[in-house]
């Protein structure tokens, strides 16, 4: 678990009113940085895979990268420049050519309050807008239960490739659909409404 409040300290833990998600900046690099490499999914055996990660501003100038922003301005959609520095409670990496969902991370002190879904869903709309038809994840192996649960297709397993990934990972496609498609699935949480 990452460093500050435990997860059930955390104010507003099940809403996810007061957030915003936005495009990542340059200043954002140390912040998510800091997200991938104290992330709790990535502790004990997983710990080496994320111990030198960098998300830099090279990387966020060369992807679509999204946070989430905790914000307390009930305008933040339109408020400019105030929202921008508030709390990343997660982000994501789409990369268009091939479309693949590169990052994902929640904070592990915002688990629950519905941060993963609301990426998830944002990352659908992004794919739609630029013409993406599904997305491939290759999952970490805690995560495989959420991204079923997100609608999101097996599609194979990835092998272990030593020393950097010492373990096989699940890969998943996401339809991306058309806003207003149910799109069908047959395990997780049931069928997902794609949104605009």
């Amino acid at each position: 678990m990452g460093k500050g409040r435990r997860r059930g300290e955390f104010p507003g833990r099940g809403s996810t009113a007061g957030v915003v998600i936005r495009r990542a900046e340059e200043r954002d690099a140390a912040r998510l940085t800091r997200l991938v490499r104290s992330s709790g999914a990535y502790e004990g055996r997983y710990a080496a895979m994320v111990s030198g990660y960098r998300v830099g501003p090279d990387y966020i100038e060369a992807h679509r990268v999204f946070v989430a922003v905790e914000t307390d301005s009930p305008n933040a959609e339109s408020a400019g420049a105030e929202f921008r520095t508030g709390r990343v409670l997660g982000f994501y990496s789409l990369i268009s050519d091939p479309a693949e969902l590169d990052l994902m991370f929640v904070a592990d002190e915002a688990q629950g309050r519905g941060i993963g879904r609301r990426l998830v869903e944002h990352m659908r709309g992004e794919a739609r807008r630029i013409g993406v038809e599904s997305v491939r994840v290759v999952s970490h192996p805690p995560a495989e239960g959420f991204y079923r649960s997100m609608g999101a297709r097996p599609s194979g397993t990835v092998p272990a490739n030593p020393p950097a990934v010492m373990w096989d990972r699940p890969e998943f496609t996401f339809p991306v659909g058309e806003p207003g498609e149910v799109i069908p699935w047959q395990g997780g949480s049931g069928p997902v409404s794609v949104e605009a």
